[in-house]
C-alpha cells in the first residue's frame, strides 16, 4: 500500500492499534499502546476454552471480490465484520479471548465472519512486509473453501503462531507449514509459498484500510469489529453473543 509516511507511536497504557488517515496522500499514523484491559486484572478467561476452531464441515469460507474473507453457512443473516492486521497484538488478544466463543457460534449458524485484513504494520516485521504476506496466505486458504481448515489456520496466525510485533516474523514456508498442520492440500501451500495472492493481498489490504477509514470517521483501530454497520466494543465480554441473538 502507498503511503506518503508513516509514524509509529508506542505508548505504555493502552494494548490497541490505532491510526489515522486524512489527506489527499494517505498518512498513516500507528498507535501501539499496552494497556491493562480487564483480562489482565482477573477477567481474562478465555470463551468457551476447549472448543477449538471451526469444524462443522457444512462451514465454508470464500473470498470476497472486495477482498474480505467470508467465513460461515450459507444463508446466515447476521454477518460480523472484522477488521485486523496479522501482526496487531491487540487483534491476537481478540482472537485468543474469543475465538472459539465465535467458532461455536459460526458452526451454530447463527451468523458469519468478514475478515477485513489490513497491512499497515508491515514495518513492524523484520521482512518488513509479513502482514502483506500473512494476507496473501490467508487468500490463498480462503480460496480453498474449506471452512474448518481456514478456520484452524485463521486462529494460529492470529494466537501461538502470530510474530512479536516489532522482532518478530515468519517466512512463506513457515507460514506453508502452518496452513498443512490446518490441514489444507499441497496446491494451497505451494500458493503461499511461490507468493501467488502478494500482488492481490496489496490490493485488497489496500481497500480494506480506505473501507476502515470511512467506516469510523478517517480514526480507526485494530482490531475493529462491526455489526450492522455500528462499530462494537470488543473489550465487552458479551459482545459475541450478542451478536448471536
Amino acid at each position: 500500500m502507498s503511503k506518503s509516511s508513516t509514524n509509529y507511536t508506542p505508548r505504555p497504557v493502552s494494548n490497541t492499534t490505532t491510526y489515522a488517515l486524512g489527506g489527499v496522500a494517505v498518512v498513516v499514523v500507528a498507535l501501539i499502546v499496552f494497556a491493562l484491559f480487564r483480562w489482565n486484572s482477573g477477567n481474562s478467561e478465555i470463551r468457551n476454552d476447549g472448543y477449538g476452531p471451526v469444524h462443522d464441515p457444512a462451514v465454508t469460507v470464500a473470498l470476497d471480490s472486495d477482498g474480505a474473507i467470508v467465513l460461515g453457512k450459507p444463508g446466515v443473516l447476521e454477518t460480523v465484520e472484522v477488521y485486523e492486521d496479522p501482526i496487531c497484538p491487540a487483534c491476537g488478544s481478540l482472537e485468543r479471548i474469543y475465538g472459539q466463543e465465535i467458532a461455536q457460534q459460526i458452526d451454530e449458524g447463527k451468523f458469519a465472519i468478514r475478515y477485513r485484513l489490513v497491512n499497515f504494520l508491515d514495518e513492524q516485521s523484520n521482512s518488513k512486509d509479513y502482514s502483506t504476506r500473512a494476507i496473501a496466505a490467508n487468500e490463498c486458504v480462503a480460496q480453498n473453501g474449506d471452512g474448518p481448515v481456514y478456520s484452524k489456520f485463521h486462529d494460529l496466525m492470529f494466537t501461538s503462531r502470530q510474530p512479536t510485533e516489532g522482532s518478530g516474523d515468519l517466512s512463506d514456508q513457515d507460514i506453508a507449514e502452518i496452513a498443512k498442520e490446518s490441514g489444507a492440500p499441497d496446491a494451497v501451500q505451494q500458493c503461499i509459498t511461490t507468493g501467488e495472492r502478494a500482488e492481490s493481498a496489496r490490493n485488497h489490504a489496500e481497500a480494506a484500510l480506505t473501507a476502515l477509514e470511512a467506516a469510523n470517521d478517517g480514526t480507526v483501530a485494530t482490531p475493529s469489529v462491526f455489526i450492522g454497520g455500528n462499530k462494537i466494543e470488543w473489550t465487552d465480554e458479551e459482545w459475541v453473543l450478542t451478536a448471536a441473538r
